[in-house]
């Protein structure tokens, strides 16, 4: 009797729980035992008068292919210990793969795609690190046109490094402080390689391809919308309709007709969302070629797990291919590229890019080092170990250096009736124009804003309970200068881009220093100056002065005398 190799497949997998297979010559047999395994199979492999067993991995046609490398007895000693080489006649590698003409099968081919198995050089151009010019990074002259009429003539520290080593096709993790232009670091080289303004043809992008490109993924939708925007911008009016926004909060009938209607090649959305409209099979990102993660620490969370993890089995994933496939994950992690971004990186992320890139790269300003080469410490075993890698040191070691560096930082202390008076007299003192207040919960926004407005400071609220409409509305208008002061929570630390802020108080103290990094980053955006006050209670002093030993940035206690701005004697940062 003959089988199809469709066949053997299906009969394979229907008793890999319960029965035991062997190689017998060129004739494939199988046996029952006597009692069922719950995990994994028993595998014989015979070759002449050898065996060789297997008790591990689940049995598919890649494990019927014997090419188990372990030996056993004399000859595996032999090996190990540089001994004499056995004859190829009863060689027990098994390195030759068995016929199978008695089941009229052809032989599986297992070549693996160039992507995989094959490490990418890294070629690194430390002279562009100072580019001044965006031409000098290799980017196509219809891309520097339109960046040229926007007003972005020099490209930041973070963009010199990352562009280049983006446009070599690696998988890379960017980490650069807030404000330092992460956002176009990651845009300008896929949209070189995809869309209207991309490199002329025959530049190693000759193949034609349809549908979505490049999908890009926000823990916010204030995030996702300002990722929209930057690429509106640069698209320019016409071709806008070619990226499209998935973000929750919105209508999604909406945006499924204009995924349909405008045929987007960017889409740019929050995980719940994107995963939403995926399993409704109205999202189809298996040809995407990239796929950015943008604050990816953030993206990591619990709340996330399940979107996160249909995102990246899906997107990337050629149409046709099965999770039991031969090559595995690893050639379906090939198949895009994929771009990982936070302005901190804590241990979590390392190795979450080592599980879902290839060779992934980290890049820094003016540095672009392999993340192989960054040790990731193993769980704690002892008391001693846990405080030196606990979950609260390694996020608070990835806050270092992710502040801009044009900061200034001071902290003062009141009673939590008399914080919002402190903070008119901190604007004032400051002569502060654009102020985001940050407070930890949603309730006392309001009470603030209410303060503020009867001593005569136009003020509003920003939080998740507002509607998609009235925080558009709130951020147009602060942004338009039509309030002096934004109170808001959390929400608001990551994503929200006021390039004029000019200072940033906590109201409440942060929760980590990754978090006060984050509300920092708020204000001293891309080179200009900004300010940083943090009041506090008498007893929660402490927590600051921590906080400025874990940044290694001085934190100088101050406070508002008569209008003016009042530092005592800066502490030695310890």
């Amino acid at each position: 009797m003959r089988l199809s190799i469709g066949q053997v497949h299906r009969n394979v997998l229907a008793l890999a729980s319960s029965r035991s297979c062997f190689v017998l010559g060129d004739r494939l047999s199988f046996r029952m035992l006597s009692q069922p395994r719950a995990a994994g199979f028993h595998q014989t492999a015979w070759r002449g008068s050898q065996v060789v067993e297997d008790r591990g991995g689940p049995l598919t046609l890649a494990s019927l292919e014997v090419q188990n490398r372990v030996e056993y007895g004399n000859k595996e000693k032999m090996a190990r210990t540089g001994g004499p080489k056995p004859s190829s006649r009863g060689s027990s590698s098994l390195k030759v793969k068995p016929r199978v003409s008695s089941l009229n099968v052809k032989p599986v081919k297992t070549a693996l795609p160039k992507s995989v198995g094959i490490k990418k050089t890294l070629k690194v151009d430390e002279s562009l690190f100072s580019a001044k010019s965006f031409e000098e990074l290799g980017l196509p002259p219809l891309l520097v046109d339109r960046l040229n009429k926007e007003g972005l003539t020099a490209p930041t520290e973070v963009q010199s490094a990352a562009i280049p080593i983006i446009a070599q096709k690696h998988d890379v993790v960017i980490q650069s402080y807030t404000g330092s232009g992460k956002t176009l670091a990651y845009l300008l080289p896929i949209l070189s390689e995809i869309g209207p303004l991309k490199r002329p043809m025959g530049q190693d992008n000759s193949e034609k391809r349809s549908g979505i490109e490049a999908v890009i993924v926000a823990p916010s939708r204030e995030l996702g919308m300002q990722i929209v925007r930057e690429v509106e911008k640069i698209l320019g009016p016409n071709d806008k309709r070619l990226v499209q926004q998935l973000v929750g909060g919105a209508n999604r009938s909406r945006q499924e007709e204009a995924l349909k209607k405008n045929k987007p090649i960017i889409v740019v959305g929050t995980p719940g969302r994107i995963s939403e409209i995926s399993a409704a099979g109205k999202l189809h990102t298996h040809s995407c070629r990239f796929l950015v993660l943008d604050e990816v620490d953030q993206l990591l969370s619990f709340n996330y797990r399940e979107d996160m993890h249909r995102i990246l089995e899906h997107v990337g994933r050629k149409s046709g291919t099965t999770s039991r496939d031969i090559l595995g994950p690893l050639a379906r992690r090939s198949e895009r590229q994929t771009i990982l971004v936070s302005a901190t990186i804590p241990f979590s992320v390392i190795r979450a890019a080592r599980s879902w890139g290839h060779d992934p790269v980290l890049v820094r300003a003016k540095s672009v080092v392999p993340l192989d080469s960054i040790t990731v410490p193993r769980p704690a075993l002892s008391q001693t170990d846990a405080n030196s890698s606990s979950p609260s040191n390694s996020v608070n070691q990835a806050a270092v250096g992710s502040l801009p560096p044009s900061l200034e930082h001071y902290y003062c202390t009141a009673k939590a009736q008399h914080k919002v008076d402190t903070l008119r007299r901190c604007i004032h003192a400051l002569e502060a124009q654009t102020v985001i207040a940050f407070m930890n919960n949603t309730k006392p926004l309001k009470d603030v804003v209410f303060k503020l407005e009867a001593r005569g400071i136009k003020a509003t609220e920003l939080h998740g309970d507002l509607g998609k409409l009235a925080r558009s509305t709130v951020l147009k208008k602060f942004k338009d200068g039509e309030y002096r002061v934004l109170v808001t929570n959390e929400l608001s630390a990551r994503g929200l881009d006021v390039p004029e802020c000019d200072l940033v108080v906590n109201l409440d103290l942060p929760t980590d220093s990754t978090h006060y990094a984050h509300r920092a980053g708020r204000t001293g955006r891309l080179g200009r100056k900004g300010i940083v006050v943090t009041i506090c209670e008498e007893n929660e002093a402490f927590v600051v002065r921590k906080m400025r030993k874990q940044l290694t940035v001085p934190i100088k206690p101050c406070e508002f005398t008569e209008g003016d701005l009042v530092v005592h004697k800066e502490e030695d940062v310890e």
